[in-house]
């Protein structure tokens, strides 16, 4: 039976011509070889898995060879192709410096420098993962680095250059590998697959070269992983079962019915994904790179920067045509956060379907999003409010009115020239059920931002003059408060001052429908009494009861809360206060100094 050999050392590149993704640097070299302008110490630098071994035994076996071709490879049919295609050749040195980082490793080296070469003009030492050296095997290794023989030539690799002494990388010529483009690894896949006889799906060999993240002996690891399971036929379907992967199926299903609205659909759909054992975090990053494709497919000129196969570009292209960009922007500032919460949260489930559900609402806002923060995440209250009230007064106008409305004077009340029966408020009485026991500390910031808007005091004053109450409807202490800190909120920017003194008060229910409101100075009593027509009329009109009747009374000395400004009075309250403090302070004896 033939000894299995896996594809990474099958197919292992052996001339210039057959190195993948590494253009610009095979062309360098291959120069440098065909011009007899070769430097004594080289340093290959990259990813794993990206050509660095690869390309410095091409260039060993290159600059030996007795009879190189024009384009500066090796012959491969003379003594010293012979004897290194065979492994018997002394003129190729090759050093595993995280195995062997001594310093008595290195002087092994050097020693080996000295030697002439066999076969050839040269004698090359390849150091594999060099940045593993000890500090003071980097230091016996710098002389001989720095003025080697005639004969020698050093060619160091490594996958982290940061880590390597800045006196090393002086004396090496730097060639930085790149990671290889999606395109360039299924090219390769190709070719293996139709030498070995197998049959492929171009999406398949597509996420595996997306799996190998930019390593050609990855892939090659997966693709003789996947052939395996797959027998020869190497299907999309075999390669995510295989390998464990999220269909991108799941990410288009998701997609249509976010922009469909379907959120409990939405809901189950993530459900399905985490009960196969997919990670919450691992969704998250996939489907941002799902509205990612999506944003590059609104735009031939970004069309190129998709690494997708042509066959998947025309759904992503079909899907993208349903998509705003603004909404595009939202839903992956909103993945983008998840992800970054997604390892300090407790609950990381709840975290992911509470982010899907954003996504889903960020549908309906209508500001720029530009990449940056929303300004609204969740639906407001307010905003279906206002649709009620939109509502409530289309209907009313409709509505032929058998009465006419009294006049009334700037502060919304009744004209003494008469009354006439009160006309039913149905946007006022809408509003009042839609916020009906919300008290002003339980609303949020956003809220209170919005209520102070002139939109919403527009709507407060044309509503405050749209009738004359006549009925007693009982309400309660929740009800005053949140119409009191309303008035507080639409009232003009130029009484800000008076705005932030009612916010403070705590206005008292007594018996009979009387409002009694505290106040401290003589000065604070002389804005609020020019304030009180109005806000009695407003608080009147908005809780439906007539016989509201709002005072303000000035407190006396002993209710004054005396407040602690300086040290010795924060001391001596807390000393009043606490009971156990006082006993502390007693038994240790403290004194403020």
């Amino acid at each position: 039976m033939e000894k299995y050999i896996v594809s990474a050392r099958k197919y292992r590149p052996m001339t210039w011509g057959s190195v993948v993704g590494q253009e610009a640097l095979t062309t360098t070299l291959r120069n440098a070889i065909t011009s007899g302008r070769s430097a004594h110490a080289y340093l290959f630098c990259g990813p794993r898995g990206v050509g660095k071994t690869t390309c410095a035994r091409i260039f060993a076996r290159s600059i030996n060879c007795l009879t190189p071709t024009a384009e500066g490879d090796a012959c491969g049919v003379c003594e010293s192709c012979k004897a290194f295609e065979e492994g018997r050749s002394y003129n190729i040195y090759e050093l595993d410096a995280a195995s062997n980082n001594s310093v008595e490793d290195i002087r092994l080296l050097n020693e080996q420098v000295r030697m002439q070469p066999q076969i050839g003009r040269y004698k090359v030492f390849i150091i594999d993962e060099v940045h593993m050296l000890s500090i003071a095997a980097f230091n016996a290794f710098l002389k001989t680095l720095e003025e080697p023989p005639a004969h020698a030539v050093f060619i160091l690799a490594t996958t982290e250059k940061h880590k390597i002494l800045p006196t090393i990388l002086s004396r090496c010529q730097i060639y930085d590998f790149n990671r290889m483009e999606i395109e360039g690894i299924v090219g390769h896949l190709k070719r293996v697959a139709e030498n070995e006889g197998y049959t492929y799906e171009e999406e398949a060999l597509g996420v595996i070269a997306r799996k190998a993240d930019g390593g050609m002996r990855d892939a090659l690891s997966i693709f003789d992983q996947v052939a395996g399971y797959a027998e020869g036929n190497i299907t999309y379907k075999k390669v995510i079962e295989d390998l464990n992967i999220l269909d991108y199926d799941y990410y288009f299903r998701l997609m249509d019915q976010i922009l469909e609205k379907k959120v409990p659909d939405v809901m189950v759909t993530l459900g399905e994904i985490l009960s196969k054992g997919f990670e919450g975090g691992h969704f998250i990053s996939g489907f941002a790179s799902h509205l990612r494709d999506l944003l590059m497919c609104r735009d031939e000129r970004t069309l190129p920067l998709m690494e997708v196969a042509e066959s998947v570009k025309e759904r992503y292209a079909a899907q993208a045509k349903r998509c705003d960009a603004k909404f595009l922007y939202r839903a992956l500032k909103l993945c983008n956060d998840c992800d970054l919460n997604y390892r300090a949260a407790s609950n990381k489930r709840l975290l992911v379907e509470l982010t899907m559900i954003q996504v889903a609402q960020a549908l309906d806002e209508d500001d720029a999003g530009c990449g940056r923060r929303p300004s609204k995440i969740l639906k407001p209250l307010f905003a279906a409010i206002k649709k009620v009230v939109d509502e409530a007064a289309k209907s009313q106008t409709s509505t032929p009115q058998s009465h006419a409305q009294p006049a009334t004077n700037s502060y919304g009340t009744a004209s003494a020239t008469g009354t006439a029966p009160a006309v039913a408020n149905t946007a006022s009485a809408s509003v009042h059920a839609a916020i009906k026991r919300m008290a002003p500390h339980s609303l949020s910031i956003k809220a209170k931002n919005r209520l102070q808007t002139p939109q919403v005091a527009t709507e407060v004053a044309a509503q405050s003059q749209a009738e004359v109450v006549t009925e007693v409807r009982p309400f309660e202490y929740s009800d005053l408060s949140f119409w009191w800190y309303r008035y507080a909120m639409q009232l003009p920017i130029e009484e800000n001052a008076v705005a932030g003194r009612l916010k403070n008060m705590r206005p008292v229910l007594m018996d009979g429908w009387r409002v009694e409101v505290p106040v401290e100075n003589e000065q604070v009593m002389k804005y609020m009494n020019e304030h009180l027509p109005r806000l009695q009329n407003f608080l009147r009109k908005n809780l439906r009861n007539v016989e509201i009747s709002l005072h303000f009374r000035m407190l006396k000395e002993a209710e004054i809360k005396r407040r602690a400004y300086s040290k010795r009075e924060q001391l001596a309250l807390m000393l009043e206060k606490s009971v156990g403090f006082r006993n502390l302070a007693k038994a240790l004896k403290l004194e403020l100094q």
